[in-house]
């Protein structure tokens, strides 16, 4: 996943300028509590160019790592060699924020470098949510006798739900690790805040190395993207295009239905495969509705970032709001896990992950507008509030706390929760076992096409436009849900289990 805490330091780093009157480090002089911090001061459009192109290479290059992990590799050794990149482009980071670069005016360079260069190792690990499924020893529904006598089933998909719900609790855990360093970056300067991630990822080599022994590591299989290319064209040339809108698309690859067609021949693949491959693809569709939900999650571009600007602080961080995403899910997974989900199943209501997405773009839909009209309508500087200069300078800002914020950022982080742990589970339990990684790439590469966006519209991302720039993505995204759930609605209906079908054949022929 992206690494959160450093996000949130890019914003002001590249955006401000180096405050007058402070310490040279980037933090503001003593007493300006609505000032923010700053460095390199290149403006917004440079600032929501260069943190959009990193989140969208961490969410784009596991698609690759995905493939070499599946292919050559195996996941745990890109996993290693993701943090020790990591590490180095933080100790990089750390060299770029000293006093005589940013002075200098030379600090840009090596910053962009050691920001790239964290882009590589959060794409080489950031991919890898189906090592720790590989773990679960219970992959379909069993029925088990307790001690006490009762009978009870062992379900997959609850367990798969439990695991990703503490999974995302930890990685959110991590991005509250920004909370002590925004307040370090305004009140001490950018290199400490960028030391204490630094040490944060030396630490994670030797946990590594401990667990190495302790875990289950599926080596890699080969890829069978190949075959899947190849499914594709006997489905296309046999089926013809107007059936892959229908069920049966895929059928045509089967083969059993290759033996008595009028044209047989040998293929080196099982029926179950090609249902593993039907799944797959449902996954995928599944993932392209995702782009929408993660700009009204985060905001197009900076824009929830240029927003936070033009608000009262009154010496709070601007960039610390961002952290009520993190609170929010760190605060709500163990309601989930231990409160909502187990009711629901003991009064047998289905909520299966269709039902959570769908509730997830719902909530994601409630977001940044308002808050941005009433900043643009009271502010100083009007529609040019996170711009002007006597406002950026000065310090002058709307009348509205920026507590306001805290809002949508914590409305952003429940949406996640029923949104992306779910996908977790989708991109490994319908997907054929040697690309596993693949697909969990492209669940990942849907944030990346966000990002893709958000990097199209950088020259509208700014004031006057705000408003309509949080506006659209919230009409786009409340129409997109209601076509999401007539779309595929009908999945939760289908067993869950963490075994392909193909996996299931040859468990049987084993018998």
């Amino acid at each position: 996943m992206i690494p959160k805490a450093d996000i949130v330091r890019f914003k002001n780093f590249i955006n401000r300028p180096l405050p007058k009157g402070g310490n040279g480090l980037g933090a503001p002089a003593r007493g300006a509590t609505n000032q923010t911090a700053g460095a390199l001061g290149k403006g917004q459009s440079t600032a929501s160019a260069i943190t959009q192109s990193f989140k969208m290479m961490v969410y784009a290059l596991p698609v690759l790592f995905g493939w070499l992990a599946d292919t050559k590799t195996g996941r745990f050794r890109l996993i290693w060699w993701g943090v020790v990149i990591c590490a180095a482009a933080h100790v990089l980071m750390v060299g770029s924020s000293a006093p005589g670069l940013l002075a200098s005016g030379k600090a840009f360079a090596p910053f962009v470098i050691s920001v790239y260069t964290l882009a590589i190792g959060a794409g080489k690990y950031s991919q890898h949510s189906p090592t720790l499924l590989d773990q679960m020893p219970v992959t379909i529904p069993v029925a088990k006798t307790l001690a006490s006598g009762e009978k009870v089933i062992i379900d997959p998909e609850a367990t798969t739900e439990r695991v990703m719900l503490w999974f995302y609790l930890l990685i959110n855990i991590g991005g509250m690790f920004s909370t002590p360093t925004t307040y370090i970056e305004k009140y001490h300067g950018f290199w400490l805040a960028y030391f204490i991630p630094t040490v944060l990822y030396l630490g994670l080599l030797p946990m590594l190395m401990f667990l190495k022994k302790r875990l289950v590591l599926k080596p890699a299989g080969g890829s069978d993207l190949g075959k899947v290319i190849r499914i594709l064209g006997i489905c296309f040339k046999r089926g013809g295009a107007l059936k892959i809108f229908r069920g049966d698309f895929f059928a045509a690859a089967k083969p059993s239905v290759i033996a008595t067609s009028s044209h047989p021949i040998q293929v080196p693949w099982t029926d179950g495969f090609v249902e593993d491959v039907r799944h797959a693809f449902q996954a995928t569709g599944i993932f392209c509705f995702f782009p929408i939900q993660m700009i009204n999650d985060n905001g197009l571009g900076e824009s929830a970032n240029f927003l936070s600007t033009m608000l009262k602080g009154d010496g709070v961080p601007n960039d610390v709001m961002n952290n009520f995403n993190s609170l929010i899910i760190i605060l709500s997974i163990p309601i989930m896990n231990y409160g909502v989900y187990p009711w629901l199943r003991q009064k047998r209501i289905k909520f299966g992950a269709v039902a959570q997405i769908t509730t997830g773009f719902t909530i994601a839909t409630l977001g940044y507008t308002l808050i941005n009209y009433f900043a643009y309508k009271t502010g100083p500087c009007g529609e040019y509030g996170s711009s002007m200069a006597k406002c950026v300078d000065g310090g002058l800002v709307a009348p509205i706390s920026l507590w306001w914020m805290a809002l949508p950022y914590a409305l952003g982080g429940l949406s996640e929760i029923f949104v992306n742990v779910p996908a977790f589970g989708i991109a490994y339990a319908r997907s054929p076992p040697n690309m596993r990684g693949l697909v969990s790439a492209i669940n990942l590469f849907s944030a990346a096409i966000s990002y893709i966006i958000g990097l199209m519209f950088t020259g509208v991302v700014k004031d006057p436009y705000l408003t309509w720039v949080f506006g659209v993505p919230t009409v786009l995204g409340a129409v997109s849900t209601v076509v999401f759930w007539f779309m595929y609605r009908g999945l939760d209906e289908e067993e869950f289990s963490l075994v392909s079908a193909s996996e299931m054949e040859d468990k049987e022929r084993a018998r």
